[in-house]
């Protein structure tokens, strides 16, 4: 097995079905993405936390990549977490996206690679 990268704990959290982030032994920050060290007192000591899964819609736009084409648009957001962090995916239901909708994280294969993706819940902030 090679060396570990930082993301590692994440993905492994996906493929489970589980949506985590990094808490900071030394102070309790949480921290997406992943960094090897806390950026609030600088500890490298720290545990896998479970996120909610829940969030705020904060942001979307409609991915055009220039130079590889999806076969169907995707929805890419960012989406405001109540545990505080940001994270960044894919809207599965963008024909419902608007600022402050509610969301929930589904954990889904995508081309053929486990992903936290993103669906409205009907609701807004």
């Amino acid at each position: 097995m090679g060396p570990r990268r930082d993301q590692d704990f994440f993905w492994e959290g996906i493929d489970r079905g589980e949506l985590l982030a990094q808490q900071c032994d030394g102070c309790g920050t949480l921290r997406h993405p992943p960094a090897p060290r806390c950026a609030a007192c600088g500890s490298d000591e720290w545990h896998a936390q479970p996120l909610s899964g829940e969030g705020t819609l904060l942001a979307f736009i409609e991915s055009n990549h220039p130079t590889r084409r999806d076969d169907e648009p995707r929805c890419v957001c960012l989406v405001d977490l109540p545990e505080g962090l940001r994270m960044v995916s894919s809207l599965l239901d963008p024909e419902n996206a608007e600022d402050g909708a509610t969301v929930r994280f589904e954990i889904a294969e995508y081309d053929g690679q486990m992903l936290p993706l993103v669906r409205t819940t009907g609701g807004s902030q």
